[in-house]
């Protein structure tokens, strides 16, 4: 296969294929040096036509609590106070700069997805 840019499906799965081939090459040898060339290329290709968007902030706060083990009195240290609990993974209080710093500090959550904008539920008056 010659090196040259991803353009089409039809490259990447080749580029994939070739990948495959060179996974077990011996460090430091031509192999390796091809397969360094060609993961970088579809690394490239990947950011370009594979995105992944970030989850949501409140559902990732979930997937967090879950995978911890926490409960939402566990959350109480990052979000205030039980009532901010609620009223956050209800949507009806969006987090602020010191919950998402705390959230980020305490579960590890990145910031980038904790500062997306998401829906609130809309209350009455």
């Amino acid at each position: 296969m010659k090196l040259r840019p991803i353009k089409t499906e039809a490259d990447y799965q080749a580029t994939l294929k070739a990948i495959e081939l060179l996974f077990n090459a011996a460090p430091n040898t031509p192999e390796s040096d091809r397969l360094d060339v060609l993961s970088t290329l579809v690394e490239a290709y990947e950011k370009e036509h594979c995105a992944i968007e970030l989850p949501d902030p409140i559902e990732a706060i979930q997937y967090y609590m879950d995978t911890r083990g926490w409960s939402r009195h566990d959350l109480e240290s990052c979000l205030g106070s039980r009532a901010n609990v609620t009223e956050v993974l209800s949507r009806k209080r969006p987090l602020t700069l010191e919950m998402i710093r705390k959230l980020n500090q305490e579960l590890g959550i990145p910031a980038e997805i904790l500062i997306q904008p998401y829906e609130l539920m809309q209350t009455s008056a």
